[in-house]
């Protein structure tokens, strides 16, 4: 498990988080996903595998994970990281995140010859803002 204070480990459970990448022009690239806090204690996201994402993080490893309290938008988790990816070929991650997210098909945003990454993230640094 990541050190993350007890004031704020309840925004691993969030529907939605952002993802900020280093995109190949210099700029963030910053999107919203779905995650999952795996049995292993790890943060792990399912990125197809021709998403720009993917692309970035194979260039530059380095991210930020962001979760906003939507309920109180003065509270904030923010984890600097580092990202590994290995490949979902069975696709047991993108049904294990889906689990989370009401039994969602992750694998029906797939086309023709992609795949799937599970992408793990090895926390860095961890700032919080708010109670």
């Amino acid at each position: 498990m990541i050190n993350i204070p007890k004031t704020h480990q309840d925004l691993l459970k969030a529907g939605v988080a952002t993802l900020a990448t280093l995109g190949a022009d210099g700029y963030p690239q910053v999107t919203a996903l779905w995650f999952l806090l795996d049995d292993d204690g790890v943060i792990k996201l399912s990125l197809n595998n021709t998403r720009q994402k993917v692309k970035n993080l194979q260039a530059h490893a380095e991210c930020t994970f962001f979760v906003l309290d939507t309920a109180n938008p003065y509270r904030t988790l923010e984890i600097r990281c580092r990202a590994s990816m290995t490949p979902d070929v069975d696709y047991a991650f993108a049904r294990k995140l889906g689990a989370k997210y009401g039994g969602a098909d992750i694998s029906a945003n797939d086309g023709p010859g992609e795949s799937r990454m599970v992408v793990s993230l090895q926390p860095i640094k961890v700032n919080t803002w708010g109670n």
